[in-house]
């Protein structure tokens, strides 16, 4: 299927600036502690936003990876189930793992969509001084998970053309 694979290609290019944004977003996490850690150290100045702000960079690193790890099948798996496995029943093993990993996702992204719309209509922020808001890494994670339920659902479609996905 063209759209399949033109949809699946975009997928990909997506997922490949996700993970270098990942990246520098991890850079910067690094960055972060270890000036809170000299801060607090040689100057005896807290720092109360850094805790909060690498915590929701490492948020958004996880969540927006995830797709990319999946696109390689990447995840933990139970490799010993497939070397046991014919490659026929192995096939149906990985669809039966993605319809339902497509459905708990789906579900996971909804609900996080709608904990992200309750954290900007109240809104919500941490209990710290600092108190940024919680749409942030609840925005992050409901589009990380829409990512990888986006990713798992071209794996189910490519099964069933019967065709592979672009990996």
């Amino acid at each position: 299927m063209p759209a399949l694979a033109g949809f699946s290609l975009m997928l990909d290019r997506f997922n490949g600036v996700l993970l270098k944004l990942s990246m520098i977003a991890m850079i910067f996490t690094a960055l972060i502690l270890t000036y809170s850690v000299v801060v607090r150290y040689f100057f005896k100045t807290p720092t109360d936003w850094q805790d909060e702000a690498s915590v929701f960079m490492l948020v958004g690193v996880t969540f927006f990876c995830t797709a990319y790890v999946q696109s390689y099948r990447g995840h933990i798996g139970i490799e010993a189930l497939s070397t046991l496995l014919s490659p026929a029943v192995n096939a149906v093993r990985l669809f039966i793992v993605d319809l339902v990993s497509f459905v708990f996702c789906a579900f996971f992204s909804w609900k996080s969509w709608a904990l992200c719309h309750e954290a900007w209509v109240d809104g919500m922020t941490t209990s710290s001084t600092f108190a940024p808001p919680l749409w942030i890494p609840y925005s992050m994670m409901a589009a990380g998970m829409t990512i990888l339920t986006l990713q798992i659902l071209v794996q189910v479609l490519a099964h069933l053309t019967n065709k592979r996905s672009t990996r």
